[in-house]
């Protein structure tokens, strides 16, 4: 069956299949490329890679709105708790873990990147995603360096990854393919460019080495723009 992913700007992304709505890293209503605002999206999880308010700002008013469940390591849990989202319908993990929910398996992978909260307390670590619904392996790596052990993360196949490209904060352009050949995913999108001056990219450029050098197919889409997996 296939997954519907639509980019909602910076790192968010939705995931439709089979009735369940999956929101990753809600950052909109404070972002400049979001083309639309916090209110507007329903989840039934949310997924977070890490604490900075750039992935986490909207997501315990989402969850508080529609009951989504928040999946995330366990400090960033903690915090969303502390924002008023029920201890029932939160989901702690950590880096190597995995854990079965209703629509399939999530586990949460290794990142290289800082994590804190918008009040500036610990966010434990950074980490990133491999998202099993419906047959369809998805890998969100979150804001991260590139590492080999990403060639793991690989093992048994990827339908997409996606991964940052803004450099700086992040790996860049020419560090996001050599991902792309450790993954070998089938499919390859960006995020984490063009929110700000410092974090500007060329995504078709980027594409372009995507073709030039792996065997993935690049999947570049503005703000809003959908695409199956």
């Amino acid at each position: 069956m296939a997954v519907n992913i639509t980019w909602l700007g910076h790192s968010c992304f939705t995931l439709e299949s089979a009735g369940v709505r999956i929101l990753v890293d809600p950052y909109l209503n404070d972002s400049p490329t979001s083309p639309v605002k916090a209110d507007a999206v329903e989840a039934d999880y949310i997924l977070l890679t890490h604490g900075h308010f750039d992935h986490v700002a909207d997501a315990p008013r989402i969850a508080q709105r529609t009951g989504a469940t928040v999946v995330s390591n366990y400090e960033v849990s903690q915090w969303v708790k502390r924002q008023g989202v029920s201890e029932n319908r939160i989901e702690p993990m950590n880096p190597g873990g995995g854990i079965r929910l209703p629509f399939g398996r999530v586990k949460f992978t290794i990142a290289h990147h800082s994590s804190s909260m918008p009040d500036g307390s610990y966010g434990g670590v950074a980490g990133g995603y491999v998202v099993e619904l419906d047959g369809k392996r998805i890998y969100f790596a979150g804001d991260t360096a590139l590492f080999l052990d990403m060639k793991l993360i690989g093992l048994g196949g990827l339908d997409l990854a996606v991964l940052p490209i803004g450099d700086r904060f992040t790996m860049g352009p020419d560090d996001a393919v050599e991902a792309i050949k450790l993954l070998n995913a089938r499919q390859a999108a960006p995020c984490h460019y063009n929110t700000w001056p410092p974090i500007a990219q060329d995504a078709a450029k980027w594409a372009e080495a995507v073709t030039r050098s792996t065997a993935a197919k690049p999947v570049v889409v503005d703000p809003g723009g959908a695409f199956v997996v």
